[in-house]
């Protein structure tokens, strides 16, 4: 049976973008991360070892998008999807990341920027 198991909206603090006042200032993203598996062995064994520990995806996440800064959130999800796809000693079959960027220098009245990328694990 394939299970999901879904982050939303992980607040981080980083300093992504292509202007110099993002990058010296810095602002929060958002990602929401989602990722399907087959969940029978972890339901039936209780076993935390045999599932996606959400408690580590999440850290993985903040990792990347605390790390080394890109100009563009299609760079930023792409990692964060790489990352998502290979979690989970290779448990992980399908991955979907968005990244929210809700504080983009865009001079209207806005509520949200994002980009979402999902792919599956090459068997």
């Amino acid at each position: 049976m394939r299970h999901k198991i879904k982050i939303k909206a992980l607040r981080v603090f980083a300093h992504h973008g292509v202007f110099d006042f993002e990058r010296q200032n810095g602002q929060d993203f958002y990602v929401d991360a989602t990722v399907w598996l087959d969940g029978d062995r972890a339901a039936f064994s209780d076993d935390l070892t045999h599932t996606a520990h959400y408690g580590d995806l999440a850290k993985g996440l903040v990792e990347i998008v605390k790390g080394e800064p890109v100009d563009l959130l299609e760079t930023l999800a792409q990692r964060l999807l790489d990352f998502a796809l290979n979690f989970g000693a290779g448990l992980v079959e399908k991955a979907k990341i968005t990244v929210h960027k809700p504080n983009a220098p865009i001079p209207y009245e806005f509520e949200d920027v994002s980009v979402t990328v999902k792919a599956r694990r090459e068997q």
